[in-house]
């Protein structure tokens, strides 16, 4: 492969996306988002739920409280936004 090759070629980086629901519009074009994960003990296999909570870009303020959105990273929109929505 040549060096002109290789700088044609562009790496396709694929974002991970997640999916959660609503649970505040805490301001102006944001809004909070929790997930659920569902894992499983390592000793005793038992099935428990993990929650956390992202602040997520709405640029349209289209989302209310109750909403499923997914959303991927993104530049940091502010100390605690580095998420936008999927339109």
């Amino acid at each position: 492969m040549s060096t002109e090759e290789k700088k044609s070629e562009k790496k396709v980086v694929q974002q991970r996306r997640i999916s959660g629901i609503v649970v505040s519009k805490s301001g102006d074009k944001t809004i909070v988002v929790q997930v659920e994960r569902k894992l499983r003990h390592k000793l005793y296999s038992k099935m428990y739920k993990r929650t956390k909570k992202y602040h997520v870009h709405d640029e349209k303020n289209q989302f209310a409280v109750g909403d499923t959105v997914e959303f991927v990273a993104c530049r940091p929109y502010s100390k605690l936004k580095n998420w936008r929505v999927v339109t």
